[in-house]
């Protein structure tokens, strides 16, 4: 018999007054997958893992989580999580090796079975040469890892990490997503959201939240193949000026720059020499260009504007 999925919500909702923070939810996490909830802030994100963490209620439906409901038993779920909120929140006057005690006893962890899970937590997270540190006294990327040690003493089925490497240095990003693999190897399911849309490409599925409402949902490739229109990357010394001058042509659909580039999406019609001769006109030297799949960042603001 097959196991259910590690999350399930149908209708998830959650409003605070008039404000509609995550509005009518609809999603599947299967165990041993990577989801990214993608989004920028004040889209839902923070409040869609506090419902899925039973710490928040909902307005409205509900959601399973490692099989348990969220409305019947929100405490039950929390003995089958991890969670790791945005802030880090342990204790910094306790040490490494405090810290991950004080979670085993949160969570009954039996005695028996914690010098053999903490020693190859330690492991795992490079912390072991740490242990006696103050948590205060450690790296960002450090706490992080050290909060993720902690999620991770009682052995959960299901992850959930709000925006896990936020603020965290490129090193640490690295080695934090490796525990990632690893752990997804042994068949935890990880729910994590991120504002990263580089980090977003490094999940199994995505899904893209505007206003609590999930936009677009797929595998990062096939969503960033889903909007379907030719795209040009071009290269110019005068990228504003080109990229004013392209919003107002025919044929072109969507402008974006990224710092000496332009994504333009054009329409069927359109292609990239219409483009290049105008310039050409108008005296804006291209300096290159070519044909590009659209990125991740191109398709949300796409489907943004359409949703």
């Amino acid at each position: 018999m097959s196991l259910p999925s590690a999350i399930t919500a149908v209708g998830l909702s959650r409003s605070f007054g008039a404000f509609g923070a995550v509005n009518k939810l609809d999603l599947s996490v299967e165990r041993g997958e990577l989801y990214g909830l993608v989004g920028p802030d004040g889209a839902g994100k923070t409040t869609t893992m506090r419902l899925l963490a039973g710490i928040l209620e909902p307005t409205a439906g509900d959601a399973r989580v490692a099989g348990i409901s969220l409305r019947d038993d929100p405490e039950g779920i929390k003995a089958h999580i991890g969670y790791m909120s945005q802030r880090f929140g342990l204790y910094e006057d306790l040490t490494v090796m405090e810290n991950i005690l004080f979670y085993a006893d949160l969570y009954d962890v039996e005695l028996k079975e914690r010098p053999g899970r903490i020693e190859r937590l330690l492991t795992f997270s490079g912390l072991a040469p740490f242990q006696k540190r103050l948590a205060g006294a450690l790296s960002g990327g450090m706490k992080q890892k050290l909060g993720l040690a902690c999620a991770l003493v009682h052995t959960p089925e299901v992850l959930l990490l709000d925006e896990p490497t936020n603020g965290v240095d490129p090193v640490s990003r690295r080695d934090f997503w490796r525990i990632l693999y690893d752990l997804l190897r042994e068949g935890v399911a990880i729910f994590l959201s991120t504002s990263y849309l580089d980090e977003a490409e490094r999940c199994t599925r995505i899904g893209l939240i505007h206003q609590g409402r999930i936009i677009l949902e797929g595998e990062p490739l096939k969503v960033r193949s889903s909007l379907n229109v030719p795209m040009i990357e071009l290269w110019t010394d005068r990228v504003r000026e080109a990229g004013a001058q392209a919003r107002e042509m025919g044929g072109v659909k969507e402008v974006t720059v990224y710092g000496d580039r332009l994504h333009i999406s054009l329409d069927q019609r359109a292609g990239a020499a219409s483009v290049i001769e105008h310039f050409s006109r108008t005296g804006i030297a291209v300096l290159d260009h070519r044909e590009i799949l659209p990125s991740l960042e191109d398709v949300f603001i796409a489907a943004v504007r359409n949703s």
